[in-house]
């Protein structure tokens, strides 16, 4: 199994920047792609960026692409999520997941940390 823990989230003001950590631990080597979601409040989860621990690849949501970069250590097991320019629709509660397929659902779901912007 995997276990993923997110950190960094917190009260900000618009136009700042954030940085979320997910560091995942267990059996880290079956990971083949970590990605960020976000919930808002009395909305549905939705997908945020992607980034295959390989390194080959990254890609974004849309509404996000251009404020936000995924990244990820050299270890491989902890992985990063700037949010650039915060607007407050980044209000959300964010969820680093891993995968160890290259598509479909995610198997594995850290609890969670709240951003909220002003």
């Amino acid at each position: 199994h995997v276990q993923l823990v997110e950190s960094g989230g917190g009260s900000e003001q618009a136009g700042r920047s954030l940085t979320l950590s997910c560091a995942a631990s267990g059996y880290t080597s079956t990971i083949l792609r970590m990605a960020w979601f976000r919930q808002a409040s009395g909305k549905e989860r939705q997908f945020v960026a992607r980034i295959y621990t390989s390194g080959d690849g990254t890609w974004y949501d849309d509404a996000v692409q251009g404020r936000f970069t995924i990244s990820q250590d050299t270890s491989k097991t902890t992985v990063f999520l700037h949010i650039a320019s915060l607007i407050p629709e980044d209000t959300a509660m964010y969820y680093c997941a891993a995968s160890t397929a290259w598509q479909g659902d995610y198997d594995y779901w850290g609890q969670g940390t709240q951003v909220t912007v002003s």
